[in-house]
């Protein structure tokens, strides 16, 4: 099991992470983890922790997680964003089918005004892309 721990561990907070360097070289060969770092999904920024130097190493693994870290926060993004196109689509047939009146009183206007708002929003997002694309 210890042969198969990696070097590092980064404990994934709101925006980022705080990286922590495992070790086992001690007599009792129990596991240490040691922070080293935070790193900041963001903006990239890494801030050593205290006065501790990263090494090349450390820096490596550190730009590894943040490249597949922000490509995983990418594609959930994307996702969740498909989901709603679904959830939209089950809102229609709920509405369609089984709401009662009481039910889209309470939901309509704010349902209206987002879509709306969606709607125009996109609209001219796609009208910029097609603009530049003329270009």
């Amino acid at each position: 099991m210890l042969a198969d721990l990696p070097n590092h561990y980064f404990r994934v907070r709101e925006n980022g992470a705080a990286v922590f360097r495992i070790s086992t070289e001690n007599r009792q060969r129990r596991i240490e983890m040691d922070e080293i770092a935070t790193v900041s999904v963001r903006n990239g920024n890494i801030k050593p922790h205290g006065d501790t130097k990263l090494s090349a190493a450390d820096l490596q693994a550190i730009g590894d997680w943040l490249a597949a870290r922000q490509s995983q926060l990418a594609a959930r993004e994307v996702d969740d964003i498909l989901r709603a196109v679904d959830h939209m689509n089950l809102t229609t047939q709920w509405a369609q089918s089984r709401a009662t009146d009481a039910q889209l009183d309470a939901v309509t206007d704010a349902l209206l005004l987002a879509m709306h708002d969606l709607r125009t929003m996109l609209v001219r997002k796609k009208a910029d892309r097609l603009g530049r694309a003329d270009t």
